[in-house]
């Protein structure tokens, strides 16, 4: 299955959606099916289900570094897919176009990575206790 990005104003995806590869055999069949539906003034770029921060997780072609999620940028510079930033601090990593916090998250022994999260008023990273 091949998807595709609708891209509107100020280059915001506000839709994606999934085309048979027997219809989206290239790119630009996929566009001209997609403009068929939405209409011609629309404006669509495929998008890789399988890349994120440049890489893509079956080994295959990265495509337009991240996969278009609805709010995400489409950069035509960079011919990329930029997620929604999430804080005001974050810095984007010009290689994967992944947003990063300005202080890396800690890797302690004995604690989860998915057990912190970034504070903004503190610029920091706090630990979250887990329920048990």
């Amino acid at each position: 299955m091949a998807h595709f990005a609708k891209i509107g104003t100020n280059n915001i995806v506000e839709q994606v959606i999934v085309v048979n590869n027997d219809v989206a055999s290239t790119e630009e069949i996929g566009v001209n099916f997609c403009k068929s539906l939405y209409g011609q003034d629309t404006v669509w770029k495929k998008t890789s289900y399988n890349t994120w921060g440049g890489i893509h997780k079956l080994g295959g072609t990265p495509l337009r570094k991240n996969f278009a999620g609805e709010g995400s940028t489409y950069d035509e510079t960079r011919d990329a897919f930029i997620p929604p930033k999430p804080y005001n601090s974050w810095v984007l990593n010009e290689d994967s176009c992944l947003w990063e916090a300005p202080i890396a998250k800690p890797q302690e022994e004995g604690r989860e990575e998915q057990n912190y999260r970034w504070d903004e008023s503190q610029q920091n990273w706090i630990y979250i206790e887990p329920i048990e």
